[in-house]
């Protein structure tokens, strides 16, 4: 409350009822400047341009690369068992020292991601950097194309889940 002196023998103070909105201003520009300075703070500066989830199957090429993970974390390489150390060498093999050929990357239900990117990981180290991941098309997905290459509606193709390690590459 305030309180208007005047030059008034009376020892009663009259109220004065105007409105002191200095403490008002005070607060509204703490606040103007603690939301520019939060403000900032809850965006986030990273874009990520995220790819749709209705993606048609690439055609497969005519002798696909297949490299598979199986349940218990060995690898095959078509369908020849490979040791990780030796990975690098068996791709120079197989590709003819191509490292633009794309590696299709298959793995079972069981394998964890962690585990799935030591193999990207290796391919990388290897000078591979074209990778496809591979899985069965799902009976409700998108509609393939009907001249998509003649590959049967089971076959493995880079769009879907990932098939099991123990079924042969086609």
């Amino acid at each position: 409350m305030a309180a208007k002196l005047q030059s008034s023998d009376s020892d009663d103070l009259v109220e004065n009822h105007e409105i002191n909105v200095t403490p008002f201003i005070d607060v509204m520009l703490v606040l103007l400047i603690i939301f520019m300075v939060a403000a900032p703070l809850s965006t986030v500066d990273v874009k990520v341009d995220l790819p749709a989830s209705n993606a048609v199957p690439q055609q497969r090429p005519d002798k696909p690369l297949y490299l598979t993970v199986k349940g218990d974390l060995s690898l095959a390489l078509g369908n020849d068992d490979v040791a990780r150390p030796a990975l690098g060498v068996e791709l120079a093999r197989a590709t003819d020292g191509n490292k633009d050929t794309r590696i299709f990357l298959r793995a079972d239900k069981a394998v964890a991601y962690g585990d799935l990117m030591q193999v990207m990981n290796l391919l990388r180290a290897a000078g591979y950097l074209k990778i496809a991941l591979v899985g069965l098309e799902t009976v409700g997905g998108p509609a393939a194309p009907s001249d998509a290459g003649g590959a049967p509606a089971g076959s493995p193709s880079p769009a879907a889940p990932a098939p099991s390690a123990g079924a042969p590459a086609q």
